[in-house]
């Protein structure tokens, strides 16, 4: 069965925006003279052009017309141990590195750990964690999420118990952890890409049918998983760099 006629008229739209046939910032056909150009009805056209919305190719502007959405710049994550572990806010080091303000938004609260997460903390399911959801910004823009957990049986009753309020707020997980006696020496991390979810496409601001990176990364001491996280970076946003320490004996 072939594709319905709505997603090959998007599928032409698409390509020629990719191409550059119609830059960021330029006004997209009317959907009457899309209408026109593939001998469609109106309604089809209309389809198409909400597709194109859908997926965050182009945006639509009330009275105005529908628009090719503006390319962000491409900005760098760096992935490394020197990163990880220097004090304060790796992330926000890294976009003042590129002349960003880096902030972000969080909420954290006790859950019974989910059988993945619990895996991968080396736990048992149902034992709590402590669940922190980030919303990461630069210039005040979401650009990255973050689910962290970290098992309570470690950090309950210590001054680092909520990653984002007391004293030590804002520091990165490596430099909480040795406070409170968990000296962290390895970051596992796993990469994958999917489709984003609803609600990481909300947060983020970009088409629901697009694509995002997720980072899958895990903090070990020596005895064991102390937290992970799942980090959600759309890629046409960020582009992860990772530098890797080179053993000589």
């Amino acid at each position: 069965m072939g594709r319905p006629t709505y997603q090959r008229v998007a599928d032409t739209l698409r390509q020629r925006i990719i191409s550059g046939d119609y830059a960021p910032g330029d006004r997209l056909p009317s959907r009457q003279a899309v209408a026109d150009e593939f001998k469609v009805g109106p309604r089809v056209a209309a389809d198409a052009v909400q597709q194109l919305i859908t997926e965050g190719y182009v945006i639509s502007r009330t009275g105005s017309g529908t628009y090719v959405r503006p390319r962000a710049p491409v900005r760098r994550l760096t992935r490394s141990w020197y990163r990880e572990n220097r004090p304060g806010s790796p992330f926000r080091a890294d976009m003042a590195a590129q002349a960003v303000r880096g902030g972000w938004e969080s909420a954290s609260e006790p859950v019974p750990a989910p059988e993945a997460v619990a895996q991968r903390l080396a736990i048992e399911p149902g034992d709590e964690v402590m669940r922190t959801v980030y919303t990461f910004t630069g210039d005040g823009e979401p650009v990255m999420l973050s689910t962290s957990y970290e098992p309570l049986e470690i950090t309950r009753g210590t001054e680092v118990v909520l990653p984002e309020d007391g004293v030590h707020a804002g520091r990165g997980v490596v430099e909480r952890m040795g406070l409170i006696g968990h000296r962290i020496t390895q970051a596992d991390e796993v990469v994958r890409a999917r489709p984003a979810q609803a609600e990481e496409a909300d947060r983020l601001g970009i088409g629901r049918n697009a694509h995002v990176l997720v980072i899958q990364r895990t903090y070990c001491t020596e005895e064991r998983p102390v937290e992970t996280a799942d980090i959600v970076v759309p890629p046409d946003r960020y582009e992860l760099a990772y530098t890797m320490p080179v053993r000589q004996d």
